[in-house]
C-alpha cells in the first residue's frame, strides 16, 4: 500500500473496523445479553451518541469526565460531550420522561462509547451492554442485579466468570476523616494494593480505632463468609454493620435466583477495593474470566445519580465490556456464531428475474440468499467468492438446468427441475430440502 493511500484509509486511534466474522461475534453477544436482560423484565432504551457537556456531565465521576471528548456543536454553539458511559444518560431518562412511572424501572441498553484515555493511547471506543434498576433500594436491589451479571456471563459463555464484590462503606469509613488529600489518597492507593506494610506506616500517627480499620482493609478478601465474619470483629459503627448486613442479604439473594442444581456462582468478596469508592454509594463489583485483560462487567449501587437529573431514586446496575467477551471467547476457541446458512444463487442466462425469484423464496424459508447475476466468471472463480462469503452452497441456474455446488462438502449434484420450477412460484420448500444445508464456518478474523 503507498504511504498516500495508507494516509487516505487511516483511522483515529483506538477505533477499527470489525470485518464480518469479528462483526458477527460481536453483535452475537450484545444481542445474547440483551436477550438475557429482556428474559428478566429488563426493557430496551436507545440513548444519543452525544449530549450537551453540562447535562452529561452532571451523572459523570472525575474520571469519566476527564475522559469525555467534547466539541462545539455548529447549529448552536454549544459545547457537546460524545459519551463515555451510558448509565448517566439512563439516570437522565428515568428523572425526566419516565418521572410519572410508579414502581420499578428496569432498563437496558447497548451501544458504543468513547473514552479519552490518558498518554499516547488517545481515544478509545467500546461497545456497552448493561442494565440499570431504578427506584430498588438495597438489598434486594442488588441482589437481583448481582444474580442478572451472573446470569448474563452464563448467555455469553461465561458462566464460571468470577464477581468479584465489594461494599464502598468500610473504605469510607476510613478514609473520610483523614483531612491531608495527599495522605488520602496515598492510603487509597496503599489498600488497593494490599500493600500492609506500606498502609500501616501510612497510618501510624491516625487515631488508633481508624488505624486498626486501615490496617484491616488489604486482608479482606476472599470467601464470602469468612471476610463478613472478620469484617464483623472490627470497630465498626452503625452505619458499616448495616452495610454488611446488606451486603450479606444481597449475596444471599444472588444465589436464590440461580436455576435449581446449577453450579454454584463464583463470587468473591474484597472489602478493600477503593476503585469508584468516591462514585458509588454502596455495593460495588466486578466480573473477572481468563482470557480477558480486564473486567468484562463493572457494576455497582449508585443512589445519588438520579437525583443530579432531578429525581430522588435510588438505583443500580452494571455494564458489560462487549470486546472484552470477545477476546475472551476467542482465547477459548469459542466459535463465531455462524446464523442461518447463506446461499448464492446464481443466474447464468438473462432472466435476473428468476435469480430473485429463487432468492427470495429461500428467504421465505429462514435461509439467506445472495444473487450474482450475469457475468462471466467461471465455476471456480464463483465458488472462490462463495466461500468467502462464508456461503454454504451454490444454485446455480443456467437455462433449464440447475446444479447445487455444496461447499461443505465439496460435492456437486443437479438440482430437481421441480423444486426450482416451485421456488420460482413462491414456495421454496422442496428447494430448501433439496439443498440440504448445514452450517460452514466464515473466513476472516473475528
Amino acid at each position: 500500500m503507498s504511504d498516500e493511500v495508507s494516509l487516505a484509509t487511516r483511522l483515529p486511534v483506538g477505533v477499527r473496523d470489525f470485518l464480518p466474522r469479528a462483526a458477527a461475534r460481536r453483535r452475537a453477544i450484545a444481542e445474547a445479553l440483551l436477550a438475557e436482560f429482556e428474559r428478566w423484565g429488563y426493557e430496551r432504551l436507545i440513548t444519543p451518541a452525544f449530549e450537551y457537556a453540562d447535562v452529561l456531565e452532571r451523572g459523570l465521576g472525575k474520571d469519566s469526565r476527564q475522559a469525555a471528548l467534547r466539541f462545539v456543536e455548529p447549529a448552536t454553539g454549544e459545547v457537546v460531550a460524545l459519551r463515555p458511559d451510558i448509565t448517566p444518560q439512563v439516570a437522565r431518562v428515568a428523572a425526566t420522561r419516565l418521572a410519572d412511572v410508579a414502581g420499578a424501572l428496569r432498563l437496558c441498553y447497548e451501544g458504543s462509547v468513547l473514552r479519552l484515555l490518558p498518554g499516547a493511547r488517545g481515544q478509545r471506543e467500546l461497545i456497552q451492554a448493561g442494565i440499570e434498576l431504578v427506584g430498588v433500594a438495597a438489598p434486594d436491589g442488588d441482589g437481583e442485579v448481582l444474580g442478572l451479571a451472573l446470569a448474563a456471563l452464563g448467555a455469553v459463555g461465561l458462566a464460571d466468570a468470577t464477581l468479584d464484590v465489594g461494599h464502598v462503606a468500610l473504605v469510607r469509613a476510613a478514609l473520610d476523616g483523614i483531612d491531608d488529600p495527599a495522605q488520602r489518597a496515598e492510603l487509597a492507593l496503599l489498600v488497593a494494593r494490599k500493600d500492609r506494610a506500606g498502609v500501616a506506616h501510612a497510618a501510624a500517627g491516625l487515631p488508633p480505632r481508624r488505624r486498626r480499620l486501615l490496617d484491616a482493609l488489604p486482608d479482606l478478601a476472599g470467601a464470602p463468609d469468612d471476610v463478613l465474619r472478620r469484617a464483623r470483629l472490627l470497630p465498626l459503627d452503625a452505619a458499616c454493620r448495616a452495610a454488611l448486613d446488606d451486603l450479606a442479604r444481597a449475596l444471599e439473594l444472588a444465589h436464590s435466583t440461580m436455576p435449581i442444581g446449577s453450579a454454584p456462582a463464583q463470587l468473591v468478596l474484597d472489602l478493600g477495593e477503593t476503585r469508584g469508592f468516591d462514585y458509588y454509594t454502596g455495593i460495588r463489583f466486578a466480573g473477572y474470566v481468563t482470557g480477558a485483560g480486564d473486567a468484562l462487567l463493572r457494576g455497582g449501587r449508585y443512589d445519588d445519580l438520579v437525583a443530579r437529573f432531578g429525581r430522588d431514586a435510588c438505583a443500580t446496575g452494571f455494564a458489560v465490556d462487549v470486546e472484552q467477551v470477545a477476546q475472551a471467547q476467542k482465547q477459548r476457541g469459542a466459535a463465531v456464531p455462524a446464523g442461518a446458512p447463506l446461499v448464492l444463487v446464481v443466474e447464468r442466462g438473462t432472466q435476473a428475474e428468476r435469480g430473485f425469484a429463487l432468492a427470495c423464496a429461500l428467504r421465505g424459508r429462514g435461509l439467506r440468499a445472495a444473487t450474482e447475476l450475469g457475468g462471466g466468471r467461471t465455476d471456480a472463480l464463483l465458488l472462490e467468492h462463495a466461500r468467502a462469503l462464508g456461503a454454504r452452497a451454490v444454485l446455480l441456474v443456467d437455462g433449464r438446468s440447475a446444479r447445487v455446488h455444496d461447499l461443505a462438502c465439496g460435492t456437486s449434484r443437479v438440482a430437481a427441475a421441480a423444486a426450482v420450477a416451485g421456488a420460482v412460484r413462491g414456495d421454496g420448500q422442496a428447494l430448501v430440502r433439496e439443498l440440504a444445508l448445514g452450517p460452514v464456518a466464515r473466513k476472516g478474523r473475528a
